[in-house]
C-alpha cells in the first residue's frame, strides 16, 4: 500500500509562498503517520476536550531555528505552548527506527518521553543529535525551497519569525493525483517554483534555457499588468532555474558569456520592480550584480541611475545615465533622466552659489 501524501500551502507575511508535499512512513510509525494526516485533513472536526478544531488550516510555523529546524503545528496557541493529538492531549512514542539524516525531515515536537501532540518539526539540514528523541514520521518529497524561504524569515532573539508564517491550506493527496505543484498559482506556468521540484532533470542546456526564457516572459507579462510583486517573483524564479546551468557539463567560454548576459538581464528586470516596490537598496543590489555580469546591459546603468536618483546621489546618478547614454545614444528616455538629473545639479550649484554670495556681503 502507498504511503499517504499530504499537502500544506504556506503564505509568508501574507504573501502565497508555494506548497510542500509531505510522504508519510504509515510502514513504520502508523498511529503518528495517521495523527498528521488527520489534522491535514481536519476530516475530525473539533476536540471533545477542548472544542478546537482538529486542523493544522490557519496554524503558524512558529519557531525558526536557522540552520536546523522549522516548528509548527501548535493547533490550539499558535507559540509553541499548545497542541492537541487526534487520540487525545498527547500519545506515546512509536519507535525511533527513522533517523534525521537529511533535510526535509518530519518529526514530533516533544517536552520529553511519550508526549506527542500536533506540533513538528522540519529539519533544515541533518540533526542526528535529535535521534532516539524524537519520533521521524515522513519527509517533504516536494517544496524544500518552501522550506528555504521559511528558514531564511527574518526572526526575533527568541526565534519567532518576524511575520506570520501561515498553513493557508492543506489536506491529503488521493494516491496517483498530481500533487499542484506545476502552475502553483493558476497564471500558466509550466515548471514549478523550484528545479529541485522537477520530477527529470535534463543535461541539455537549451531545455533550461527555454524554461528561464519561458518563465522570464511571464515576469514580463505581470511588470505590464502592474502586478510587481509576482513579477518580481517570476524573475528569481527564472534565476534559480539559470544557475542551474552552471553546473551542466560542455559549458564552454561562449555557453558562460551567454548566460552571464541573461542573469544580468533578470537582475535587470528585478531591479525595475523594486524600484516600483519602493525596495531602492534592493535594485542598487541588482544593479551592480547586473553591471558586474555583463557591463554594456544599458538598462542596468539606467535603472542604477534611477535608484541613485531616488537616493539624491544625483552625480552618481549622472555617471550612470551618461554612461547608459553612451551605449544607447538615441535613447529618448536616458536623455529625459541625464537632462533631469543635470537640472538638479544645476539648481543644487546656483543656491550653493548664492550662499557663497550672502556669506561675502
Amino acid at each position: 500500500m502507498a504511503r499517504p501524501k499530504c499537502y500544506m500551502d504556506i503564505s509568508i507575511g501574507g504573501e502565497l509562498e508555494g506548497r510542500m508535499v509531505m510522504e508519510l512512513y504509515s510502514d513504520v510509525v502508523p498511529k503518528t503517520a495517521e495523527n498528521f494526516r488527520a489534522l491535514c485533513t481536519g476530516e475530525l472536526g473539533v476536540s471533545p476536550i477542548t472544542g478546537i478544531p482538529l486542523h493544522y488550516k490557519g496554524v503558524c510555523f512558529h519557531r525558526i531555528i536557522k540552520g536546523l529546524l522549522i516548528q509548527g503545528g501548535d493547533i490550539s496557541d499558535g507559540d509553541g505552548t499548545g497542541g492537541e493529538s487526534i487520540y487525545g492531549s498527547t500519545f506515546d512514542d512509536e519507535n525511533f527506527d527513522s533517523k534525521h539524516e537529511r533535510k526535509g525531515i518530519l518529526s514530533m515536537v516533544n517536552t520529553g518521553p511519550n508526549t506527542n501532540g500536533s506540533q513538528f518539526f522540519i529539519t533544515t539540514t541533518q540533526t542526528h543529535h535529535l535521534d532516539g528523541k524524537h519520533v521521524v514520521f515522513g519527509r517533504v518529497i516536494k517544496g524544500l525551497g518552501v522550506i528555504r524561504s521559511i528558514e531564511h524569515t527574518d526572526v526575533n532573539e527568541d526565534n519567532h519569525p518576524a511575520v506570520d508564517i501561515i498553513v493557508i491550506d492543506c489536506g491529503e493527496i488521493p494516491d496517483g493525483e498530481d500533487y499542484g505543484i506545476t502552475n502553483f498559482f493558476k497564471d500558466g506556468d509550466l515548471y514549478p517554483d523550484w528545479p529541485s521540484d522537477l520530477d527529470i532533470k535534463t543535461d541539455d542546456l537549451s531545455w533550461w534555457i527555454t524554461a528561464v526564457e519561458g518563465i522570464k516572459a511571464l515576469g514580463n507579462e505581470m511588470f505590464k499588468k502592474q502586478d510587481y510583486k509576482m513579477a518580481l517573483r517570476k524573475y528569481r524564479k527564472a534565476m534559480r532555474y539559470l544557475d542551474f546551468c552552471w553546473d551542466l557539463e560542455d559549458l564552454d567560454t561562449e555557453k558562460s558569456m551567454f548566460l552571464k548576459r541573461m542573469k544580468s538581464q533578470l537582475l535587470t528586470n528585478s531591479a525595475a520592480c523594486k524600484l516600483k516596490l519602493e525596495d531602492i537598496d534592493g535594485a542598487l543590489w541588482d544593479t551592480d550584480f547586473a553591471i558586474r555580469d555583463d557591463e554594456d546591459n544599458v538598462k542596468a546603468h539606467f535603472r542604477r541611475g534611477q535608484a541613485l536618483m531616488a537616493t539624491n546621489d544625483i552625480d552618481a546618478a549622472v555617471k550612470n545615465f551618461s554612461k547608459a547614454l553612451e551605449l544607447a545614444p538615441n535613447d529618448g528616455i536616458i536623455k529625459k533622466e541625464l537632462a533631469a538629473a543635470n537640472k538638479k545639479i544645476a539648481v543644487r550649484h546656483n543656491r550653493e552659489k548664492e550662499a557663497y554670495t550672502k556669506m561675502f556681503r
